[in-house]
Order: C-alpha cells, then sequence, then structure tokens
C-alpha cells in the first residue's frame, strides 16, 4: 500500500480510483466493512482503491477543546487500511488553512488528484469549512464529477448506530467485550516498556509499564489481557492493571501489566495490549499484604478465564 502525505493541492494525480472517505478513529467494524466492499469493488473495475483521511484529527484543529481521546494511533489507521484491502493511503494534513476550504474546493482537489469513479462514505459524513457539505452537496458533485456516490449506514452487531464515540463509552465503562464487539477486534494500547516503580516486583508480581500512545484507556480495574511484542515469544496472557495504584496514594494513571511466568526484560521493548476481559474495579486496600493477596486472586482468575465460544 502506497502513503501520500501530500496536501489537498499537492498531490499528484493517480486516478482514476474508488474511494473511502473518513477519519476512520478505531476503524471499526462498520468502517472495515466499507472499506472491504471499496476494495471490492476496486478490483472488479480494474481501479486503484484508495483511502483518504485526514491527521491530526479535525477537532484538534477546530475546536480543541472538545477533541476525542482517539482510539488509534495514525500507523494503526494505515495498518487497518492496509489489511482491508487498500492500494493507496492518502493522509491529508489537517491545518487551520485546509479547514477554511469550501465543500467545493475539497471536492475539486479530490477530483483532480484521484478522478474517484464510485466515492464511498458514512451517511453521516460531512466535509469543507464549518462542515457545510452534506451528502446532498456530495451526490451533486457526483453527477457532474462522473463519480457514484455511495453512503453507508454504519451500523453495530445490535443493529444500532455504530460510532467511535459510542466504543470511546464502552471502554470509559471498562466494558472491554462491548468495545472489541464494536471495533471487530479487542482494543489495543501500545507503546514502550519504561521504568516504574517496581512494587510489584516487590510483592512478587513483576510488571511491565507502558508509556502507551493512544488517547483513549479503558476505565480503571484489572484486566485479562493478550501482550504482544519482539521480545516475546509469542502472545502471552497478562492481567494489566489501569488506574493511580489508590492503595498507595497514586495520582497519575499508570498502565501495569503482569506476565505470568514470564521472566525476561522487557524495558524499551514495544508491546501491545490487548484488553480481553474485565476482572474487576479499581480498588484500595488496608496494606500491601492485602493488595498481595488479592492479585494473586486476580492472576488465578486471569489464567482460568476464557472468552465465550473459545
Amino acid at each position: 500500500m502506497r502513503i501520500w502525505t501530500h496536501a489537498l493541492e499537492a498531490a499528484p494525480a493517480q486516478g482514476p480510483c474508488v474511494v473511502t472517505l473518513g477519519n476512520f478513529d478505531g476503524v471499526h467494524a462498520a468502517h472495515h466493512a466499507v472499506l472491504e466492499l471499496a476494495a471490492s469493488r476496486a478490483r472488479e473495475l480494474g481501479l486503484t482503491a484508495a483511502v483518504v483521511t485526514f491527521d491530526p484529527h479535525p477537532s484538534v484543529v477546530v475546536a480543541p477543546e472538545r477533541k476525542p481521546k482517539l482510539l488509534m494511533t495514525l500507523p494503526q489507521r494505515l495498518e487497518a487500511f492496509r489489511i482491508a484491502g487498500m492500494d493507496l493511503a492518502w493522509v491529508i494534513p489537517f491545518s487551520r488553512a485546509f479547514s477554511e476550504l469550501s465543500p467545493a474546493a475539497f471536492l475539486e482537489g479530490l477530483e483532480r488528484a484521484l478522478a474517484p469513479r464510485e466515492l464511498h462514505v458514512g451517511r453521516q459524513f460531512r466535509f469543507g469549512k464549518d462542515r457545510a457539505g452534506t451528502l446532498d452537496a456530495l451526490e451533486a458533485w457526483g453527477r457532474q464529477a462522473g463519480c457514484e456516490i455511495h453512503a453507508h449506514a454504519l451500523r453495530a452487531p445490535d443493529g444500532g448506530h455504530l460510532s467511535s464515540t459510542r466504543i470511546r463509552a464502552a471502554l470509559e465503562a471498562g466494558d472491554v467485550e462491548e468495545a472489541a464487539a464494536l471495533l471487530g477486534h479487542p482494543y489495543a494500547l501500545t507503546g514502550i516498556v519504561v521504568e516504574g516503580e517496581r512494587r510489584g516486583r516487590q510483592m512478587g508480581f513483576p510488571t511491565a509499564n507502558l508509556a502507551w500512545e493512544q488517547g483513549q484507556l479503558p476505565g480503571n480495574g484489572v484486566y485479562v489481557t493478550e501482550v504482544a511484542g519482539p521480545h516475546l515469544p509469542s502472545p502471552l496472557r497478562g492481567l494489566t492493571n489501569v488506574g493511580e495504584k489508590p492503595t498507595f496514594q497514586g495520582r497519575a494513571i499508570t498502565v501495569e501489566t503482569h506476565l505470568p511466568g514470564f521472566q525476561g526484560d522487557l524495558y524499551g521493548a514495544p508491546l501491545a495490549v490487548r484488553f480481553l476481559h474485565r476482572i474487576r474495579g479499581e480498588m484500595r486496600f488496608a496494606g500491601v499484604e492485602e493488595l498481595r493477596a488479592q492479585i494473586a486472586r486476580d492472576v488465578a482468575s486471569g489464567l482460568a478465564w476464557r472468552a465465550e465460544g473459545s
């Protein structure tokens, strides 16, 4: 998959393409279905499958006080696009100047670069200055440009509307299984292992302290996780605590993972921590021994847990 990071006016002429367009935070199950459909249509028509997205998220520029906690890093989004079958990912730099473009100017740049023959978007997609570009405007442009417009309802497995906002709400509630159902895969935090306070090691449960890259954390608590990285022989079952460590009067949130049976050194190593199941919420204990006993119970629960249907 080729990756463009050109500004709208600087992109080379690539077309003709089948294009899908959006922010794609999380690249959830409905996003993935639209991407796969666009890729399939491009193969049928002998055209390039192109996805157009933006970085940073538009809210960072136009409404920073309302910017969302992002579910994915840009590299994660790009990998999801590749898996869905995209030939080209165009990451348009979202700047203040870009946010001032009229809907017509945006479509003119899109047409010049990609010559879309089909354009696939979610039904709620808006574009251009002040989000003034509507689906009606897009369809009117499509008739003039010879581009079929396909607006898709983004549906969750329960039939409701599927959005990144709904996934964030599930994660904040600690419902990582609901989030996984909406995403189509377990929610993952990625980052580098950094030094912590080594309290887990002192209690007999060493942990990998993750400097995570994503904006959105699951709600405070203890989770069954699957942990992968180049320094591990294979994905391992882990127990991950997200929280402030109230037993030690902590204030800063940390993400710490214990890997039962693992003896290696992971400092400085990249890890992906995939959240499978919540064991319990965060608790304050009377002392270290009470906490140690609870961690032992958590480890036993985590090792015994099996996903429904597995």
